[in-house]
């Protein structure tokens, strides 16, 4: 499930003061639309509960499993449905404005970027639109 881990990273980072302050704003289900909200309703497991049982410890695997027995698992195909839906996140879609308003944030204007992921990965020094 694309994202996932990188919001537990997220949530470990924060934990230890290390998070950049311009993700600390984004994280969370306080902002639904915000991926880590968006991520949350998938899962119908609070950030809240997600962030104590990452911070309690295990694998990523591990804490997934939890999610799914919290709050109900979710099939193959639900999940190859929300991974194609999350990768392009940002392209011809509501989240549009918001994604080009993140570009100017952090300053690569004039970049190829499509897709929140897109984003991260120019964000993070990583080339844009690789395979995942």
């Amino acid at each position: 499930m694309v994202y996932f881990g990188r919001m537990l990273d997220k949530i470990r980072l924060n934990s230890a003061g290390k998070l950049p302050a311009e993700y600390v704003a984004n994280l969370g289900d306080g902002h639904p639309k915000f991926l880590d909200g968006r991520s949350c309703h998938f899962l119908c497991v609070p950030f809240g509960e997600l962030v104590e049982r990452t911070l309690a410890g295990g694998t990523d695997d591990e804490i997934l499993d939890w999610a799914h027995e919290k709050g109900g698992p979710r099939s193959d195909e639900d999940c190859l449905i929300w991974n194609g839906y999350m990768t392009r996140l940002g392209w011809r879609d509501e989240s549009s404005v918001r994604l080009q308003q993140r570009v100017r944030e952090f300053g690569l204007d004039g970049r190829s970027i499509e897709t929140f992921f897109d984003l991260f990965d120019a964000d993070e020094g990583r080339s844009v639109g690789g395979l995942l």
